[in-house]
């Protein structure tokens, strides 16, 4: 993929760019997701390119055209509208949107002194991935040590989890999971843990949902989306020792 869309914002008037802008229509992104079926990365990125030179910003890109086409790739794979492998090109070109998008803009500014770390992780058996791969970039864009797992098995996760030193650990769950077993991983992170103050995150559409199962399984807070999540972990883990950048 070729990195243009540096040049898309320097070729943009500002005077235009500074236009009130229509919010993106659901049915303009769920085409986009159905169009990822057969467009390659390229030509999927020429169409956020569009986007950007009409002056579209990174948040609008990802919470009005990224992630509703994620979800319409995965209802269009669970209505048996394509089969795993369109799916997963699909999710895949998007991927190749979503780190161009972030590579070419510049970064957030640092709330917090020292760089916190995170991971990032679908529960296990959840095979929709994007979500957290989404996170795990807007968190980096703002100066955290971020990672993200794809489909991790549980052992590999508490592994994980063991040996590293998270300030936060984010799960999401698309699909319908049990509370029970959502509150035993918890509780089997919390146990194996290697940074005993950690906090727990969960979100996804299982949560946004049924929020009050955040208490019931025992995580510390959720958020609708990336933005408002990184937010929330940045106020969750500046309470448990990481020091706050004043506000400029």
């Amino acid at each position: 993929m070729i990195p243009r869309l540096m040049l898309a914002h320097s070729r943009e008037p500002q005077a235009q760019v500074a236009t009130a802008l229509d919010p993106i229509a659901p049915d303009f992104a769920d085409g986009f997701a159905v169009s990822l079926l057969e467009w390659d990365a390229d030509r999927a990125l020429r169409e956020v390119e569009s986007l950007i030179t009409r002056g579209y910003e990174i948040q609008a890109l990802y919470l009005d055209l990224l992630a509703p086409a994620a979800r319409k790739l995965g209802a269009l794979w669970e209505e048996d509208r394509c089969d795993f492998v369109e799916v997963t090109m699909g999710l895949w070109r998007l991927q190749e949107v979503m780190r161009e998008v972030t590579s070419s803009t510049a970064p957030m500014a640092r709330a917090l002194e020292t760089p916190a770390r995170a991971l990032f992780s679908p529960i296990p058996g959840d095979q929709h991935a994007f979500g957290a791969l989404m996170i795990d970039e807007v968190f980096a864009r703002a100066g955290w040590e971020s990672e993200a797992l794809i489909d991790p098995q549980r052992r590999e996760l508490l592994t994980i989890v063991s040996r590293k030193s998270f300030d936060l650990i984010g799960l999401t769950i698309t699909t319908d999971s049990p509370s029970s077993a959502l509150q035993s991983l918890i509780r089997a992170i919390r146990a194996v843990s290697a940074n005993p103050a950690t906090r727990i995150m969960i979100g996804g559409r299982m949560v946004n949902s049924n929020p009050d199962i955040v208490k019931e399984v025992g995580a510390d807070g959720t958020a609708t989306d990336a933005f408002s999540a990184l937010e929330t972990a940045q106020r969750m883990v500046a309470e448990a020792g990481l020091l706050s950048n004043p506000a400029p």
